[in-house]
């Protein structure tokens, strides 16, 4: 279960840090493992992480509108209806979230990795992009609204880490 987060703005007595923890939402394909990277390259550094984000069950993704809501008329209405309780979940996650990781990996269309980076800069959520050199001109607009563009997972951990110091 989530837990709200407080950030301090100073760090606490007898304490060398800002704060203990974050909850990050990881916008990106579910696909991959790139989570686990993610999360391996937080805990190396020792940053306790909480990462939410999408359905990670492709199939779960797909049907839960149906699953809800009743079988639909066809197939358009069935992955419309699915987006719109993904989207529930997406919101109610990014809004508890403190930072979005943005991964743009080389394999998968990403076209709900841009909508939630999209979100998370109209929510004011910081943005950190992480995609290789050969997206720049792809996502050169979604670069220029991010907080920090890096090109690896490793990056954005350790980026991550610094708000910890």
């Amino acid at each position: 279960m989530l837990g709200h987060r407080t950030l301090k703005s100073t760090p606490a007595p007898n304490s060398d840090h800002i704060m203990d923890d974050i909850t990050i939402y990881a916008a990106g394909e579910i696909h991959s493992e790139w989570r686990d990277e993610l999360r391996r390259h937080l805990d190396t550094l020792e940053v306790e992480a909480e990462i939410v984000g999408p359905q990670e069950v492709h199939d779960r993704s797909d049907d839960v509108g149906e699953d809800i809501l009743g079988e639909q008329p066809d197939a358009r209405y069935r992955d419309l209806q699915g987006a719109r309780v993904n989207t529930l979940r997406t919101r109610v996650l990014m809004q508890r979230a403190e930072l979005c990781v943005a991964y743009f990996g080389p394999k998968y269309k990403q076209w709900n990795t841009a909508a939630d980076a999209g979100a998370a800069v109209a929510l004011g959520l910081p943005l950190v992009l992480v995609r290789a050199e050969e997206h720049v001109h792809a996502l050169k607009e979604l670069d220029a609204l991010a907080t920090l563009t890096v090109e690896s997972l490793e990056q954005a951990a350790q980026a991550i880490a610094y708000v910890f110091e």
